[in-house]
This record gives structure tokens, C-alpha cells and sequence, in this order.
């Protein structure tokens, strides 16, 4: 819905005014009552939603973006792992006004299989990871299928710790319901 109702026509839009559009535009959409609302555009991947979307790309993403710089994009065949990804942000107390810096993580160590872990405010200090951001951790989980990879995500995410630590517990939680 989101594609055919924003996304396509925002970029027949730019191309009619003689701005083509080539390369990543995420759309930030806010769904209310089954109606799409923009929130904003970035000409990046956002963030954590791309570490959801690249680890279930089956296609090498350097073809994707060669593709898209050579405008052939439309000549290459796109493949999707058949899978489920979920992410769960981990987050500093405070986040996302104040917080601290330089809280120890542990656990990094102990993800599970099919479970990545991304950092976005750590940072090393001597021998430590430590926290330098509001957004402290994106934990993926995959699997076959939706239920899997967020048990796969929250399972990770209690083997990580640090003080103050949050994340929200229900991520994947409308998806599953509206399923059943």
C-alpha cells in the first residue's frame, strides 16, 4: 500500500520535474487507521530498519548498487531469503534525552546461532565495550519464520547486559497477533 500510494508516485513525481531518483530513499511512514502519513524521506538506509531488510538479501549488494549506479537495475533479478527477521534496539537509561556514557556491556560474546549484533553507540575503552549513544545495540534474530526470529532476537538480548539498560518487549508483537 505504502509503495503504490507514496513511494512510486514521489518518484515519478521528482522525475517529471526533471530530478530522477537513483540510489536508497527511505520513507519514514507512520500507519494510522490502515492510512499511510510521511514522517520523512532520507536518501539512506534507516537505521534499525535496514538490519532487518540486508541480512535477508540473497543477492550480493554490490550488484544491487552497481545496478542501481549503471541504471540496469531493472536487468537483475533480486533474490529475498525465505526467512523472518526481527530487531530489537537495545538503549541507554535516559535514552532519548540524557544519558550516560561509558557504561560496561557484558554478554557480547554470547549471541546465538542466526543472531547478529549491531553496534551503534559502544565504543572501546581499554579492555571494554562501553555505551556511547542513546542507541546502544541492534540484536537481528532470523528464521524461518516470524516467531523464531524474535525468540531468536530476545533471546540474545537477555544475555547482554548493561546498567540501565532498556528495550521494548514487544517487537514483532503486532505481526504475530494479527497472524493468528
Amino acid at each position: 500500500m505504502p509503495l503504490a500510494e507514496i513511494v512510486a508516485p514521489t518518484i515519478a513525481t521528482l522525475a517529471a520535474e526533471g530530478m530522477p531518483y537513483s540510489g536508497v530513499l527511505y520513507a519514514g511512514l507512520m500507519i494510522v487507521r490502515s492510512k499511510p502519513f510521511v514522517l520523512e524521506f532520507n536518501a539512506r538506509f534507516g537505521d534499525p530498519e535496514t538490519q532487518v531488510v540486508l541480512p535477508l538479501l540473497q543477492t550480493d549488494l554490490l550488484d544491487v548498487i552497481e545496478a542501481v549506479i549503471e541504471h540496469r537495475l531493472d536487468q537483475l533479478t533480486v533474490k529475498w531469503h525465505a526467512r523472518s527477521a526481527v530487531c530489537v534496539v537495545m538503549t541507554s537509561k535516559g535514552y532519548p534525552g540524557h544519558y550516560e556514557l561509558g557504561i560496561p556491556i557484558h554478554g557480547l560474546g554470547s549471541s546465538i546461532q542466526d543472531t547478529m549484533v549491531f553496534h551503534a553507540g559502544t565504543r572501546q575503552q581499554s579492555e571494554n565495550i562501553v555505551t556511547a549513544g542513546g542507541r546502544v545495540l541492534g540484536i537481528t534474530g532470523i528464521g524461518l519464520d516470524l516467531m523464531t526470529a524474535r525468540e531468536r532476537a530476545y533471546d540474545t538480548v537477555r544475555q547482554i547486559r548493561f546498567d540501565g539498560c532498556h528495550f521494548r518487549s514487544d517487537i514483532a508483537h503486532r505481526a504475530l497477533t494479527a497472524r493468528i
